[in-house]
Parts: C-alpha cells; sequence; structure tokens
C-alpha cells in the first residue's frame, strides 16, 4: 500500500516554523520587542506632534556626540556590569568573568523571556533603545539630558584612561 505525501504548503505550516531548527530563535518575543519599540516611538512622535514641539532641523554635532559616546557606555554598563546582574539575572545566566567589573552572561528561558535576554546582553542590541530615550530626551528635556550623557562620557573616559594606565603599567 503505497502512500502519496501532500507537499506542505506555505500557508499551512505556522508563520515561524523552520526559520531556525538548529537553535532556538524566539521570533514571537523579537517580534513582541520589536512592536514595543516601534509603538514607544510612534507614541513619542505623536505626543511631539499634539504637544506643538516641533523637531529641530538637525541635531548639533556636539550633541551628536556626545549622545553617542553616552549610548555606548550605558549600553555596556546594562549588557555587561556585574551591578547590573541583578536586573538582567531573571533574563539571563552568568556564564563568566569579563573584562574589568565586567560578566558574560546568556540568555535563558524560552519566548519572549529569552528575547529580553537576549537584548539584556547585547550592548549593540541595547544601543537603539538608548539612543532613542537619549534623542527623545534632547527634544523634550535637553539640559538634565545633557548633564547625564556628559557624566557618562566622563566615566567612558576614565575607563579609557584606566584601559591606558594599566597597559603602560604593564609595560615596565
Amino acid at each position: 500500500m503505497a502512500t502519496t505525501e501532500q507537499p506542505i504548503r506555505l500557508q499551512d505550516t505556522p508563520p515561524f516554523a523552520g526559520h531556525s531548527p538548529a537553535q532556538e530563535r524566539p521570533l514571537g518575543g523579537y517580534f513582541a520587542l520589536v512592536g514595543t519599540f516601534t509603538g514607544l516611538a510612534a507614541g513619542f512622535a505623536l505626543w511631539m506632534h499634539r504637544s506643538g514641539r516641533e523637531l529641530p532641523d538637525r541635531v548639533a554635532a556636539a550633541d551628536l556626540a556626545l549622545i553617542t559616546v553616552a549610548t555606548q557606555t550605558t549600553a555596556r554598563i546594562l549588557a555587561k556590569s556585574r551591578a547590573m546582574a541583578a536586573v538582567r539575572a531573571p533574563f539571563t545566566r552568568f556564564q563568566d568573568d569579563e573584562g574589568p567589573g565586567e560578566v558574560a552572561e546568556a540568555a535563558r528561558g524560552h519566548g519572549l523571556r529569552r528575547a529580553v535576554g537576549e537584548l539584556l546582553v547585547c550592548p549593540h542590541c541595547l544601543g537603539m533603545w538608548i539612543a532613542a530615550a537619549f534623542t527623545a530626551g534632547l527634544l523634550v528635556a535637553p539640559r538634565p539630558t545633557r548633564w547625564t550623557a556628559t557624566v557618562l562620557v566622563a566615566l567612558f573616559g576614565s575607563e579609557v584612561l584606566q584601559i591606558a594606565y594599566k597597559k603602560a603599567c604593564d609595560r615596565l
């Protein structure tokens, strides 16, 4: 008795089926995070429009440099610092100690929990969220945003100097 298999039709498969069979990719969780980011950005844009505030024609080079370095520093603190491990812990698993004051962690769980964990351990991934927050802060509250960013830029400079100092000491 021979059976004939019907070909699987695309419309009959779940939307994320077969995307990454070799490793777990929480595509539904990613979709929720992208939707959250998009919703927050759209909500902010709508609020800006309704408040009568105007977007500037351009961002000053000094402000762009300030929020760029502050974004990198904030992302690194959130994703890697030992002190922030308590925030990441519900979504991550400790792997090992990494650079000065830093740890390596991996996302844990499934679905949205895993997607949030992957976001929280990735400075690159967090950068978009942080850059958007700093940019929004410059539009709504420029003075406190610049003050906060300045603190983070000073921290970045301090870290660079610490690394340079250690390298110099190691050479002596």
